[in-house]
């Protein structure tokens, strides 16, 4: 099935938190994380952040008080957050799900470091594209 390996673990419960903005998800094999909407946003699966290829990811800044507008399910393997910035492309598979929860500490390093090298802050505004370079215009 896409967007899940043979035998991965798999959602029991998703849970909203909207007032601690975190997601909360209980996996099959008795993981349990809680998932802050900051991180699922930064860490968006959508081309629109990771780009099309390596070295095309787009540095998120500016997300630590996105909410959760919606949580769509996308067959039996994702769900499609909207978030309240109008980010709305990333289909987070539960395998993405997972790997969020169980990283966080690693990701939330990674994503301290990315911004330290640019010299800027989580909440900076994210910088105008010049363009989108998803578009074929």
């Amino acid at each position: 099935m896409a967007g899940l390996k043979s035998g991965a673990p798999t959602p029991q419960a998703l849970t909203v938190h909207s007032q601690s903005r975190v997601l909360e998800v209980s996996f099959s094999d008795g993981a349990n994380f809680r998932i802050p909407f900051e991180l699922m946003r930064i860490y968006s699966p959508s081309a629109e952040v990771q780009g099309h290829g390596p070295g095309q990811e787009t540095l998120q800044t500016g997300k630590r008080d996105v909410t959760l507008d919606a949580l769509e399910p996308v067959g039996n393997y994702a769900v499609q957050p909207r978030f309240s910035d109008g980010h709305d492309s990333g289909i987070f598979s539960w395998d993405y799900l997972y790997f969020l929860g169980d990283q966080q500490e690693r990701l939330w390093q990674d994503y301290a470091d990315r911004l330290k090298a640019v010299n800027t802050d989580r909440d900076a505004p994210m910088a105008a594209k010049a363009g989108s370079g998803c578009s074929s215009h």
